[in-house]
Order: C-alpha cells, then structure tokens, then sequence
C-alpha cells in the first residue's frame, strides 16, 4: 500500500468555499453549538484499510493556518469580517475531534465538538479519503492524463455546441471533496481558465487565489440539518435558517440550497420575503427539470419576474447535461452550473467514490436531511425522520 510521509493538503483554504462562509456565520450566531458528524460511503468500496493513513494525514492537518498571503487575500472579500478573520488566522484543526476505526473492511469517522470547529473538518477529510484511495488503486493516473481527457471532452464540447449560443453560459469547479487528486483538480480547472470560456470561478479558495478566478460558494445541508435543534419551533427551521444568513451576509451571497428537506417543503417557506432577498436557489438532488419547473412557476406565482432569478444546478452534472438543462432554462431564468466529480474525477478506467460526511446530531439531538433523490436521505434516528415528515407533511414511504 502507498503510503504518504508528506501532507496531502496543505493549507487551510484547500476547501470548499461554502465552508468558510458557514463557518463566519456560526462564529457569529452559535459559537457555542455542539454538533457530530459521521462518514458515509454510498457505495461498495472497502476503505478501512486506509484508516491508519488517513490518521497520519489528519495529524498532519493539526500545523495548518493561513499565512500572511492568505489572510491579506480574504480581507479582499466584503462579506468576511475583521473578528472573524482575526480567529480564523489563529484557528488550528483539532485533531481530538475526530476519531476513525476500520471495522470488518469498512471506514467509520466520527467528528464531533464545537460547530464552528468541526465545519471544516468534512471537506479535507473527504478528499484525503478520495486521493488516498486513488493514489492506491490507480498509481498510473497523472495530472497530465486528466487533463488530456478534458481536452478530448472541450472538443466534443465545442463541436456539438457549435450552432447554440452560449454566451450565458456559466459554469463553476465544485469538485473538490471527490477528486481524484489535488493536483488534478488544479491541473483541471487550469486548463479550464486558459481554454473555456465559460469557466466563472471554482469552490475551492486555495485554487481560486492561485489561479485569480472568484471563489463561490453557496450553504451546505448542514446549514439547515442543524437549525431543526437550534430554534424553537421545528416547523420554522428553515424560515431561521434562511433568516440568519440574510442578517449575515445581507445582499452577498444569497443563493439558497433547496432541498434539506425536499423542494417542496422548501417552497412552502421561501416566501416573498426571501424570494425577494435571495438571489436565487440551487439545485442538488431529484429531476432537475421538475425542480427548475417549480422554481420558475414559484418566483411567477409571487409576481417575481424569473429573469431576475438564478438557478444554481449542482447535482452529478457532466457538459452533455449542462447542454440539455442549459437549453432549457437560459432565456427564462439566469443559470450557473457546479461541476464536481464528473470534472475533477472524470478519467478513464477510474470510479469515482460515493462518499460523504453529514451532520447526525445537534445539540446532542438528532438532525436529518431528507433528499429529493432516493438513497440520499440521511438521519441515525428513525423516530426523529418520521417526526420530521410529519411537520413538513413529507411522506415517510422509500426513506
């Protein structure tokens, strides 16, 4: 087995961009929050074999902070404030919280502690998991391979495009949890910068200060997963949710993730309040075209006119869908689309892992995600699901 006397990642903002915008509002709202979180793998791979190297790799992490350049960089960006960059230059992972085991060939990793603490422990832990695996099972595999398969992609790209105006076209590199490796991804959306046209920025804000493009970033589920054992009232979770971040973001990154606990039972609380302050909504799981329906007939419905409106698509997309879903939507409403893993772990002869980390407790209380795709839903707590369905009148069946 291939084994990694170097760090795998090796700066604090290898990360997705959502992370650190919902880590400055927890700082700022729920600094004493306690939540845990747990690793799942959708598919059939057995990865605890790798759990020794994964824990060198986490011990490594615990020298991590932002360096001078880093830190000038993000007090560039309006929407982060003095205190927390303050905090977030003197941040260390601590490496206590998070406890992992291989159990009968399988991968178990338990994160747990203060919110605003283990928020950025899911993305390295995943790509750690991702480029270790690969590193192991596909040691032929170079940058310099990937990145001719992405040529061989542009190609077919442009020449089935060649008739269709694109210039509204945007797309984002949202793949770093499942990459092959790092140095893929930044292999990758390199090349993207230098010959696609269309490429508006990437997730990850170490990539995107290297190469100049914008970082994006939207919430996570966990945004919403956590406020079911932060208010009151469950019922009016996703209203504080949404709420929260408007007080702290105002008019900068406003666009709203859907489907915590389905479309439908998100609708029923983006009222014209937030329809108004929202710049729009993404998109990551069910029929995106039922979904875009929704929205389009949602924003009408409240007399919003949809050509002031984003839909952000995020859910398992490659160029031929962006085609399609593009088609479809641009002359009625603005659209972004998130490329992941069929960017950044797109190469011949490899799988790509199924594998996340999501929130399963609270406060010490159970939190559920509830998907519009099956297999997606995720909660440890039948009784708390079932709770759950029945206040947002969601129905139990194949969940």
């Amino acid at each position: 087995m291939k084994r990694y006397d170097y760090p795998i990642v090796k700066t604090l903002l290898d990360t997705d961009a959502y992370k650190l915008h919902m880590q400055q509002a927890v700082f700022y709202h729920y600094k004493n929050v306690d939540v845990v979180a747990e690793f799942l793998c959708r598919g059939d791979n057995f990865l605890g074999c790798y759990a020794n190297i994964l824990l060198e790799q986490i011990n490594m992490m615990r020298s991590l902070s932002l360096s001078h350049e880093e830190y000038t960089y993000m007090t560039s960006f309006p929407f982060f404030k003095k205190e927390y960059l303050h905090w977030l230059r003197k941040f260390r992972y601590n490496v206590s919280q998070v406890k992992i085991n291989n159990y009968q060939g399988q991968l178990h990793i338990r994160i747990s502690g203060l919110w605003k603490e283990v928020i950025l422990w899911e993305v390295p832990i995943l790509a750690l998991i991702s480029e270790v695996f690969h590193g192991n099972f596909s040691p032929e595999i170079s940058s310099k391979s990937a990145v001719q398969y992405l040529d061989n992609k542009l190609i077919k790209f442009f020449k089935h495009t060649k008739y269709i105006d694109l210039s509204r076209l945007k797309i984002v590199d949202f793949g770093t949890r499942r990459r092959f490796s790092y140095n893929v991804q930044y292999s990758i959306v390199k090349r993207l910068k230098k010959n696609f046209p269309f490429l508006i920025g990437s997730s990850n804000y170490h990539i995107a200060r290297v190469l100049k493009i914008k970082p994006v970033g939207t919430q996570a589920h966990e945004w919403f997963q956590a406020h079911q054992q932060i208010g009151k009232n469950l019922q009016d979770s996703q209203i504080l949710a949404l709420q929260t971040w408007l007080y702290q973001y105002k008019n900068h990154l406003s666009i709203a993730l859907t489907d915590s606990i389905t479309m439908d039972a998100f609708l029923q609380d983006f009222n014209l309040h937030f329809t108004s302050a929202y710049q729009g909504i993404r998109h990551d799981s069910g029929d995106p075209v039922e979904w875009g329906e929704k929205a389009l007939k949602h924003y009408e419905k409240l007399g919003i006119d949809p050509c002031t409106k984003t839909l952000l698509f995020s859910d398992n997309l490659n160029f031929n869908k962006i085609i399609f879903l593009y088609k479809k939507f641009n002359k009625r409403i603005n659209v972004i689309f998130g490329m992941g893993t069929k960017l950044t772990c797109d190469i011949p002869y490899v799988k790509p892992l199924n594998i996340v980390v999501k929130l399963v407790k609270c406060n010490g209380k159970p939190v559920a995600k509830i998907s519009d795709s099956p297999g997606k839903t995720f909660c440890l707590d039948r009784n708390f699901l079932k709770h759950l369905c029945e206040v947002f009148n969601v129905p139990l069946k194949n969940r």
